[in-house]
């Protein structure tokens, strides 16, 4: 600090530490004056900052928290940029599996109605006689009658020096309930373009027959016609 003396106006470098606040004498070293000398006024004690939150240190930080904002960054910053697209209502599993099941239930009835159709087909003739023709289309062999021609054989012998025809089979029961046999059977000849040469008719043996009964028959024609090459067999009224 700077001390000027009143009487003679000498300056004097000091040290202000040496002057206490209320002051202290002093004595010119020029003309000998003594005076008061004050002291530097203390200085205020400037205001202390509020406590501020310290930051943690890097080794406290938690070492997820760049990686979550940077994550939460690229996300806000594709939610901004990328264009909104309807969602798509998902059908759930269990529907999905009931319409399976729903449809392979209803194969599997449709082909066990068409497998009993074709396995009962006679008795079904037999009931509703009109179904024979959706067989036929399908073709689909069915005998309407539920009586049936089975072993069915024909060969020429010779008898008296005259050439005869002789066809032998069985009639056979193939429903499942005792049935009428038609008392009329009808065997017609035809030549190799199927032209009906010539036919006969005879009587079976039997009235009835039970489920899986059958019967032997045997018929002969005398001098058949020569070109004869195919022979069909078949129930009909009497007398055609």
């Amino acid at each position: 600090m700077i001390l000027t003396c009143p009487a003679c106006s000498t300056r004097y470098q000091a040290d202000e530490a040496k002057f206490p606040p209320d002051g202290r004498q002093v004595r010119c070293a020029k003309c000998g004056h003594v005076w008061h000398q004050a002291g530097l006024a203390p200085a205020q004690p400037a205001a202390e900052p509020a406590p501020a939150i310290a930051a943690p240190a890097p080794d406290e930080a938690d070492p997820a928290a760049p990686d979550l904002i940077a994550r939460a960054r690229a996300q806000l910053a594709g939610a901004t940029n990328a264009t909104p697209t309807p969602a798509k209502p998902r059908r759930p599993l269990l529907s999905l599996l009931a319409v399976v099941a729903g449809w392979a239930g209803l194969i599997a009835v449709v082909l066990l109605i068409g497998l009993s159709a074709v396995r009962y087909r006679q008795e079904i003739t037999m009931i509703w006689p009109q179904s024979a023709s959706v067989y036929s289309r399908l073709g689909i062999e069915v005998n309407t009658h539920g009586i049936d021609f089975i072993h069915v054989d024909y060969h020429r012998e010779s008898e008296d020096g005259q050439v005869v025809l002789a066809v032998t089979g069985q009639i056979v029961n193939n429903g499942a309930r005792e049935l009428p046999v038609p008392q009329s059977v009808r065997i017609g000849l035809s030549d190799v373009n199927k032209h009906e040469l010539f036919h006969w008719n005879f009587t079976p043996g039997a009235q009835s027959l039970k489920p899986g009964q059958s019967i032997a028959f045997t018929t002969r024609l005398s001098s058949p016609p020569p070109g004869a090459r195919h022979l069909e067999m078949r129930f009909a009224p009497p007398g055609k």
